[in-house]
């Protein structure tokens, strides 16, 4: 078996109708997995899924619509999965919010509350409705996508980046209570990528040159170039890892020109 060969498996991404979410998808079906797509609007998951089986064959890709902020809609999400494909094999917890850009004096109470239900609350949700199947089988691989907010601080994003952090510490927690059940459980923590949620960061000139300046890659990431690292941490490749995070930013973490 190839070490990247995701034959057979099923995958469920969240947010996975545009961006890193999408890339995800896309790679995991290039692999040979069968791929859910899910987010909010119906229409752009079918776009996207459509793109995946003309690629790959009819039902490579299914559509399962959901808003990560409903239980209920997590919990059909799940059920139609299983009930389209079978199982769930590779969970990928990718959808977040972000309401607010600017200092946490002057967050308000819901947007606070929104960034923290959706971003970790929603994780818990999810992976507690699928771990248990992989937790029977004694195979599985939970991956959620955080960032390297969650190892930062910031002036604008601070909210969302203490939600990060949480997610970190989730993976860590839910590692070792699956770890003796052979379902690994681990984090991809990207820098600044080019996406659409990610907008307000990249399309600031301002802020694009702080972050360039001083990632030795001069650059900001594309969805793609996150897909691979979400590929290894699904496959047979990284079966002896968990509670990880890999960090994929272009070297903006290492501190290089500060």
């Amino acid at each position: 078996m190839s070490l990247f060969d995701l034959s057979g498996k099923v995958a469920v991404i969240t947010g996975s109708s545009r961006g890193i979410g999408r890339a995800i998808a896309e790679a995991m079906a290039d692999q040979g997995a069968k791929v859910v797509i899910s987010s909010r609007k119906a229409e752009a998951c079918e776009e996207a899924a459509r793109g995946i089986n003309d690629k790959h064959g009819a039902g490579s890709a299914v559509v399962v619509p959901a808003n990560i902020s409903s239980k209920e809609a997590l919990q059909n999400l799940v059920n139609e999965t299983r009930r389209q494909l079978g199982r769930i094999d590779i969970l990928v917890c990718n959808a977040a919010s972000n309401p607010y850009y600017g200092p946490m004096s002057g967050i308000s109470d819901d947007q606070f509350r929104k960034i923290l239900e959706n971003n970790v609350i929603a994780n818990h949700w999810l992976i507690q409705m699928v771990a248990p199947e992989m937790i029977e089988r004694r195979e599985g691989s939970i991956i959620i996508v955080s960032s390297i907010g969650g190892l930062k601080a910031s002036a604008v994003i601070g909210a969302y980046n203490i939600s990060k952090a949480a997610d970190f510490q989730l993976a860590r927690n839910l590692a070792a209570e699956f770890g003796p059940h052979q379902v690994r459980v681990n984090c991809i923590a990207p820098g600044l990528i080019r996406t659409d949620f990610a907008r307000a960061l990249w399309e600031n000139p301002d802020t694009l040159k702080a972050v360039t300046r001083y990632t030795p890659m001069q650059r900001i990431g594309e969805p793609h170039e996150i897909a691979g690292a979400a590929v290894f941490l699904a496959a047979p490749a990284s079966t002896f890892m968990t509670g990880q995070a890999i960090v994929v930013d272009g070297g903006s973490t290492t501190g290089a020109g500060l």
